[in-house]
């Protein structure tokens, strides 16, 4: 055999006996295989990636030939410069088996179509397989692949092939459009092209779904343990009150490290009500303890507050530092917008160095505005500061904190006497309660009879404004109806008043009366509407309702009486503004309509200077019995 491959390897050397290109891969293959003889000097192409196959896997496996021997020809081995990536195409070499040789399709074609892959799928179809092939050919062929667990063959040309892992099924599918010939017989019988797809088994769906219920398990007992790791681990229990308990509590509330434990598990007691008249001191002493941390609190603020100011200066360094760098870059904008550098620039130059300069001065702007806010609370913290105290007064911060943690000594102090006190003046009122309970009965009867008495009371008010209420609409109601009568009789009144312009320049025409004269009609017509107009309100008139209304009634008639020739009801109003500027111009209108025997309503002048004036006819109407 090695000789053989030594013998091929010569041949495949010789190259002036063969007229062709042997930078042609796939000419040089066809020469080969007419030949009858291995193509040797090809480089091996995987049945399919790495990136989907078994890593380290060998399309060689079981080849006749053993390794291939390499071709000093081809390219990438010195003698041919090696072609780009995208200019080597993709050839499948012919695979030899001990009872059969596999020769690749033709790399023109367009690859063999599949159909979609099931899930879970490790069976392969192989269709298209030689008549004389038997199981024994099929599984030296295809288990290169990988471990085979079953073949079933039927009796026409094609059998399925379950694989043990779904990635050898790849493999598989790689030798679809390959010509199966077995040994070196032509015979139609011993040759087929074959054809492998995706096949759909039950057992690899089965497979498929347990191992994804497995998963689903896996990944629900993952996200289980990762809530109870992430869940904030629960409160530990507060124990029951009892006299040794007390004990260890006060100790821990003396100790700064367990102070918000201790104070959580004081608190629950006092809300659960332990506190009675035998633990009362007991609880007073650990309350006090409480008390003493606010001193260690204060200093624990002070000390932060300092921090604070610190960071505040800082900031403040920064930001002018900040600020006087954005007022450099500006200043450097404003050069470059100077005609003398500014005719250089292109448009779009301009154009960039303006929005620059633009944006760059709102920043300033916004930094600036900051820091003269800063430099105004500070100025108003500095103010505060001088008007509580007096500088010149002031002593040393070390005084100052002694004096305080005296006066705050003292204050504690205090505090706890009074606490004593408050705790005896609760005792007191508490005997004073169990004795007075049995004249809290005749309290309460009283309280109850006051209660009723009130509600009583409310309910009678509650009437009252029902009452008011509905006397309140009946009101409404009659003054939209006098209201709807005023705009009727105003329409009427309109109307009237462009007949008698018809009929005046009629009678005009007719007699050959002058315009004076028809001003003399018209005044003399207008009191005969004004007539028809008094009897319909005569009808309407209702009496006076108040004083108010009677004193109005005086003032008009003294008013009108004094205007013989009539006023309008503007200058009416005017006039009663002066005495009243609560009253309104309707309110005297509709005191004049509903009495009509005391005022009456003319219409004097013609077209624009029409007017309409109210007089004083008391003592015309007058009617005697």
């Amino acid at each position: 055999m090695a000789a053989a491959a030594d013998g091929l390897g010569s041949i495949s050397l010789d190259t002036s006996q063969l007229n062709m290109a042997v930078t042609d891969p796939a000419a040089w293959a066809t020469a080969m295989n007419n030949l009858g003889m291995v193509p040797v000097g090809l480089a091996g192409q995987q049945l399919v990636t790495d990136s989907i196959c078994v890593r380290g896997f060998d399309p060689t496996l079981s080849m006749m030939s053993g390794i291939t021997p390499l071709n000093p020809m081809l390219p990438g081995m010195g003698l041919v410069p090696q072609p780009s990536a995208t200019e080597v195409p993709v050839i499948k070499e012919i695979i030899h088996c001990k009872s059969c040789t596999l020769f690749p399709p033709n790399p023109n074609l367009p690859p063999p179509s599949t159909r979609e892959r099931p899930p879970g799928c490790k069976t392969v179809f192989v269709g298209g397989l030689p008549e004389n092939a038997t199981e024994e050919i099929i599984q030296e062929v295809f288990e290169q692949c990988g471990d085979i667990t079953a073949i079933r063959k039927s009796k026409k040309n094609f059998c399925h092939i379950r694989f043990a892992e779904e990635f050898m099924v790849d493999k598989a599918i790689y030798l679809s459009g390959y010509r199966m010939r077995l040994g070196s017989s032509t015979d139609k019988k011993d040759s087929g092209r074959l054809h492998v797809d995706f096949a759909q088994a039950r057992d690899d769906f089965y497979e498929w779904e347990c191992k994804q219920r497995m998963l689903a398990r896996e990944e629900r007992h993952r996200r289980k343990m990762e809530e109870d790791r992430m869940r904030p681990p629960s409160p530990p229990a507060i124990m029951h009150y009892s006299e040794h308990e007390a004990t260890l509590l006060a100790e821990k509330l003396k100790d700064d490290g367990k102070f918000s434990e201790a104070t959580t598990v004081l608190l629950t007691w006092i809300e659960r009500g332990e506190v009675n008249r035998r633990t009362a001191n007991q609880f007073y002493s650990m309350v006090q303890l409480a008390n003493s941390h606010v001193r260690r609190l204060m200093n624990e603020k002070a000390t932060h507050e300092q921090e604070m100011e610190q960071a505040k200066e800082n900031f403040k360094t920064a930001l002018m530092g900040i600020l006087t760098q954005f007022e450099q870059i500006v200043a450097v904008f404003n050069a470059s917008t100077r005609q003398k550098a500014w005719d250089h620039f292109s448009k779009a130059q301009r154009k960039n160095i303006d929005i620059w300069r633009k944006h760059s001065e709102e920043l300033r702007n916004a930094q600036s505005e900051q820091l003269m806010g800063i430099r105004r609370e500070e100025e108003m913290e500095m103010s505060d500061d001088d008007s509580t105290g007096n500088p010149s007064n002031k002593r040393p911060r070390v005084d100052e904190s002694a004096l305080a943690a005296q006066a705050y000594a003292l204050k504690e102090e205090n505090d706890s006497l009074r606490w004593q006190l408050d705790a005896y003046r609760n005792e007191v009122e508490l005997l004073k309660q169990e004795k007075g309970q049995l004249f809290r009965t005749e309290e309460s009867l009283t309280k109850d009879q006051q209660l009723q008495f009130l509600q009583q009371t409310l309910q009678g008010m509650q009437q009252q404004l029902l009452k008011i209420q509905e006397e309140l609409n009946s009101k409404k109601s009659e003054l939209e109806q006098a209201r709807k009568e005023h705009t009727n009789t105003q329409a009427v009144l309109k109307i009237l008043q462009e007949q008698l312009k018809k009929n005046t320049k009629e009678l005009a025409e007719t007699n050959g009366h002058s315009e004076p004269q028809a001003n003399e009609i018209n005044v003399m017509t207008v009191p005969l509407v004004n007539q028809d107009r008094e009897r319909n309100s005569e009808k309407q008139s209702q009496p006076l309702k108040s004083e108010k209304e009677a004193l109005l009634i005086g003032i008009i008639s003294t008013f009108l009486h004094v205007h013989p020739f009539g006023a309008n009801i503007e200058y009416l109003w005017s006039y009663m503004q002066q005495l009243d500027s609560r009253i309104s111009a309707g309110e005297i209108e509709m005191l004049l309509v509903r009495l009509p025997r005391m005022f009456k309503q003319e219409f004097t002048g013609v077209g624009a200077t029409l007017e309409k004036r109210w007089k004083f006819c008391a003592f015309e109407g007058i009617k005697t019995t």
